[in-house]
């Protein structure tokens, strides 16, 4: 028992030497309760953003909100079922959330770069390779990436299937530190909360079993989308990656999941990253 806290004491005072972080922000992370982009919840998030590369950080952003924003700014009010119609709302969001971003970033004097994938650019070796340069040479020029699935385009063959799954991609093509998911529950329950008092929050995860995975299943689909959050960590575990996940509407919440105050830490088990 000592060996697993003293591990988890090293690994909190290793987050203090990340450099290239990858944080991604799920869609209750940018949008109101009208599915309408939510200026206060990007201006925090982008102070986080800014905050973690004037400590001498890296940071990538992976962003959900295209179709919400579209939806939103097209006065509709009901999600839609049909994938032509919530490929055209990304269409018309993703220009309006890039605007959003660009507003803000702007008060800082900071130049993002809006970047579209789909799952062939990770499938395709030459497209691969293509992305990982591109996104080195935005990084050195010391531009933000904003990368988003390109939804308007993408068909379930071609799809990554969720922002989560990206954003671990995205981890390992850059060769990121670290992951951050700021999502709207406070961390890994081993169960929903609301249904029973018995249902904790965990603060560390030392390998993603079968028990953990059954947790995160447990707490619902409408709980924080925790299954595939874990998916992702699991990933990068295995690439020794560390995932964290935190509540966004925690206050300075990225540097709070860094010290470990907050959220969830999900421990690398595979080779560090050189």
């Amino acid at each position: 028992m000592n060996a697993i806290l003293e591990g988890i004491k090293l690994q909190k005072e290793k987050l203090n030497e990340v450099k290239r972080i990858v944080v991604k922000a799920g869609t209750s992370s940018l949008t109101d309760d009208d599915s309408r982009l939510d200026v206060g919840k990007i201006a925090k998030l982008v102070s986080e953003v800014m905050s973690q590369k004037r400590q001498g950080r890296t940071p990538i952003l992976v962003s959900s909100g295209a179709i919400g924003a579209g939806l939103g700014k097209l006065g509709i009010t009901k999600r839609t079922t049909s994938v032509h119609e919530l490929q055209a709302a990304a269409a018309v969001g993703q220009g309006h959330l890039m605007q959003t971003y660009e507003f803000f970033f702007n008060n800082y004097e900071q130049p993002v770069a809006q970047i579209l994938l789909t799952k062939n650019d990770f499938t395709n070796p030459e497209r691969y390779q293509n992305m990982r340069k591109a996104l080195e040479v935005l990084l050195n020029w010391g531009v933000i990436p904003i990368v988003n699935e390109n939804d308007t385009v993408a068909t379930e063959e071609i799809k990554v299937g969720d922002n989560d799954t990206l954003a671990a991609q995205v981890s390992l093509g850059v060769e990121a530190d670290l992951l951050v998911i700021l999502t709207d529950v406070d961390g890994l329950y081993t169960g929903n909360p609301d249904e029973s008092p018995d249902n904790k929050l965990v603060r560390v995860v030392e390998e993603v079993t079968p028990e953990v995975e059954s947790w995160a299943s447990r707490a619902g689909k409408g709980f924080g989308g925790m299954y595939t959050k874990v998916q992702a960590a699991k990933l990068l575990s295995s690439k020794g990656i560390t995932t964290l996940i935190v509540n966004s509407n925690e206050q300075d919440a990225i540097n709070k999941v860094l010290k470990g105050q907050v959220g969830t830490m999900f421990l690398p088990q595979g080779e560090e990253k050189q």
